[in-house]
């Protein structure tokens, strides 16, 4: 994970021991680096200017149900990012972080009348149709409103992503977009609809992928779909290619952002100057996991190590309510101790306090410990803080963000009286 490292036997984030922020801030603690985030954006930013693009010819548009921290959002926003988001609450966040709602996108196969009218409002830039339900809710939404609103079709192109069944999206058998097979009937009654203009076509078919043959697959088959649509006065403005590159969890070795985009840009830049004389267009991208995951650790404290005839448990204050990707997802995080100490290491199930045996953040971990030690989950930046949840009533953790040797308390640690306030006694 660059810019968490150890120095002086003490795991840092930048060059602030996560020992400091634990005193301060108490654990468990979610950290993310302002280096790293910036970094990783960047590799997107970068690579697109390599290929000849400009903010008018391809925009990054960050996936908010990664990290959907205003700090995050703000960093980003600073940065130039655009905004991929799946409900009005995700939208008024990237408003509060003051992001450009010109450069927002919707995804999501549920948007409601209300969500379609509060973006309408604040004229963000397009939304991302996954039916013809939807197509004709927001036609009407618009009319209503005397508004315009710029769809893509979010098109299903059945290519396999190779990731896991959860996380895969691009399937036949998934709930998102609508068929290849149908998307130019659909796009045919788009371009008929009042208070719709079809500006571009969205495919995302999965996260997690560390190979980009799947992604370039989907793309070959949405530039044919655009030349039947071009061939019935159907022009696509922008091509949505969606997020989904992978990270380093369990010494994977993902494809590289600067080598997916160059040959993306290439295959693209190929079929433009063959067939539309070398007209440019728009490319979107919507990565989030690539952005944030590796940005960020899950910071905890062992409460109590319990040895068995089986196993060896070692329990933690963080727990599946905080990280909820080992239970739901079979997940890998790595894990290590925040100060570097000798001694003879065991075998530990790493496990939280909540009342689930399903309640585990890594099992099978060599490690030496004792009592009162600092672990720190790595790769927690992303799925961590946004899926937690306040299970056996357990306040959510406080998020950090560090930069350089300064530590910013981003997000307070929820209280128990928080939890319930908004609950009522029968009179």
């Amino acid at each position: 994970m660059p810019h968490f490292s150890i120095q002086n036997r003490t795991l840092c984030a930048e060059t602030q021991p996560l020992t400091t922020i634990a005193d301060e801030f108490g654990t468990p603690t979610y950290v993310y680096s302002k280096a790293a985030i910036t970094e990783n954006y960047l590799s997107y930013a970068n690579a697109c200017r390599e290929n000849g693009r400009t903010e008018h010819t391809a925009l990054v548009c960050y996936s908010v149900k990664s990290n959907s921290n205003l700090a995050v959002l703000h960093l980003l926003s600073q940065l130039g990012s655009g905004f991929d988001i799946v409900s009005s609450g995700e939208l008024l966040r990237v408003l509060a972080a003051g992001g450009d709602p010109e450069k927002v996108i919707f995804s999501g196969v549920g948007k409601t009348r209300d969500e379609m009218r509060l973006a309408l409002s604040h004229g963000i830039a397009c939304f991302n149709v996954e039916s013809t339900s939807e197509l004709h809710r927001l036609s009407a939404v618009a009319i209503e409103m005397q508004l315009t609103a710029s769809i893509s079709l979010r098109v299903n192109p059945n290519v396999d992503a190779k990731t896991h069944p959860y996380i895969s999206t691009g399937l036949k058998e998934n709930k998102f977009g609508v068929a290849i097979e149908d998307a130019l009937m659909i796009y045919r009654t788009a371009a008929s609809l009042p208070g719709i203009r079809v500006v571009g076509i969205d495919c995302h078919i999965g996260s997690q992928l560390l190979d980009d043959a799947p992604l370039l697959e989907a793309l070959d088959k949405l530039i044919e779909l655009i030349d039947v649509l071009a061939a019935e006065d159907i022009v696509i403005h922008h091509l949505d290619i969606g997020g989904g590159l992978g990270i380093d969890y369990e010494a994977e070795a993902p494809v590289t952002v600067g080598d997916y985009l160059t040959r993306l840009f290439r295959k693209i830049d190929t079929w433009r100057a063959e067939k539309y004389g070398g007209v440019p267009i728009k490319v979107l991208f919507e990565p989030g996991r690539s952005i944030v995951g590796n940005a960020g650790v899950l910071l905890t404290r062992v409460e109590y190590l319990k040895p068995g005839s089986e196993k060896n448990f070692a329990i933690v204050d963080a727990a599946m309510n905080d990280l909820m990707r080992p239970a739901m997802y079979q997940a890998w995080h790595g894990v290590q101790t925040v100060v570097q100490r000798d001694g003879e290491a065991v075998v530990w199930d790493i496990v939280g306090p909540v009342c689930e045996s399903g309640d585990w953040l890594a099992r099978a971990r060599t490690l030496f410990l004792e009592e009162g030690d600092l672990l720190a989950i790595h790769s927690a930046g992303a799925y961590g803080m946004t899926m937690s949840s306040n299970y056996n009533t357990r306040g959510r953790a406080a998020e950090v963000m560090v930069d350089g040797n300064v530590s910013h308390l981003i997000r307070q640690r929820e209280t128990p009286e928080q939890l319930f306030a908004l609950e009522k006694i029968l009179p």
